[in-house]
């Protein structure tokens, strides 16, 4: 009896160990940050952008659309530009305004059944002109260079769509211990690898900086076709790829997050907003989650505390360290936020359980002034 519950003691502590070391060795390598693609800025003087049209939609965003349309205006020759006015209460329209080559657009009301920023781009499409859009989040910055460079991946590639998620701005401890992380869970979620490949069973992609084929988007009949989808980046994506078109998703720092967070208030709002819905509202999914969170970042350190079967609790405590290292790298930060893992780990869960409690008290999502029931 004694060698049976020892035996299933080690088969119970394995189990961290596997999940993490697991991770490391599948070849699609979700940790990796090898997915990525930065700006020429030697090569943007001769680029010629007259086959793209910027769809920019806006709603009270005074603060940041001028530094999203000065990136612009540098990119290249040609580059038409379109900013939606979604119904801002700000100087949005005023500033926009000022900048050449640029149309703005004054938004309706939004219908019902639709989300806002998918309403402002199916407005913005009537005015499309061009084989390629890019669809631009109005506090993304592109460094000089990086819409060239973007397109000339997607010839390169042959892909009718590809995306690249934003640096997020990073000034405080909490925007340091999460905003990262915020990455690593989406590429763990959605690998890059297998979403850039033909299968169809994975697709996603950053809703910040989208370069698509204009057709493409007129074929599936966005934004219509996804009108209250509150992830519509992922949600188009697949569509996209249902479509029998190719995508690509890759890591940039050449495109810039304006917003700052700064706050762990600020963040839990913008997880919350939508965490609950990448589970599909279901509160099965949720007890999974929470379960395979106790056992990833819980039980090694459970098990360092033994003196039979710590060896098991190091080996899940390193390679889970191990995994984050390379997303720390990438945008150029000290290893040692990889030992805070386990903190962040807590800190989600506890941001995905704000989540499904309010959309229990009957708020799918909040966000810019707007409330999406449930």
């Amino acid at each position: 009896m004694v060698a049976d519950l020892s035996v299933l003691t080690w088969v119970a502590a394995s189990i961290p160990a596997l999940m993490w070391v697991g991770l490391l060795l599948v070849p699609w390598r979700p940790w990796s940050a090898r997915e990525h693609l930065e700006a020429d800025r030697y090569a943007m003087s001769a680029v010629d952008l007259g086959e793209i049209t910027v769809l920019v939609p806006a709603r009270n965003e005074a603060e940041m659309i001028g530094a999203t349309l000065a990136a612009l205006q540098v990119q290249g020759a040609g580059l038409q530009v379109v900013v939606i006015d979604d119904q801002s209460s700000d100087a949005t329209a005023q500033i926009a305004a000022s900048y050449p080559n640029t149309r703005i657009i004054s938004g309706q009301p939004l219908p019902d059944g639709w989300a806002g920023k998918l309403w402002a781009l199916e407005q913005g499409m009537a005015h499309v002109r061009t084989a390629i859009t890019l669809l631009l989040d109005a506090d993304i910055q592109l460094q000089p260079g990086l819409l060239g460079s973007l397109l000339a991946h997607k010839q390169r590639e042959g892909r009718h769509f590809v995306s690249l998620m934003a640096d997020l701005c990073r000034t405080s401890f909490w925007d340091r211990l999460l905003l990262p992380v915020f990455v690593y869970y989406f590429k763990l979620l959605y690998p890059f690898s297998l979403s850039n490949s033909r299968s169809r069973h994975v697709a996603a992609a950053a809703g910040g900086c989208v370069l698509v084929d204009t057709q493409v988007l007129r074929q599936i009949g966005a934004f219509a076709s996804l009108r209250d989808a509150l992830i519509d980046d992922c949600t188009l994506a697949r569509q996209v790829k249902n479509a029998g078109y190719s995508t690509w998703l890759g890591l940039s720092r050449g495109v810039v997050s304006l917003r700052p967070y700064g706050t762990f208030g600020s963040i839990h709002d913008m997880v919350a907003r939508s965490a609950f819905t990448q589970l599909g509202y279901s509160a099965l999914l949720l007890l999974v989650v929470t379960t395979v969170f106790a056992l990833a970042y819980g039980l090694p350190f459970v098990l360092l505390g033994s003196a039979h079967v710590w060896p098991l609790g190091l080996v899940a405590w390193a390679a889970m360290t191990l995994s984050y290292v390379p997303v720390l790298r990438y945008y150029r930060m000290s290893p040692l936020w990889a030992l805070l893992l386990p903190l962040s780990a807590v800190l989600y869960l506890g941001m995905t359980w704000s989540s499904a409690l309010r959309y229990w008290r009957g708020i799918r999502s909040r966000w810019k002034g707007r409330t999406y029931g449930a």
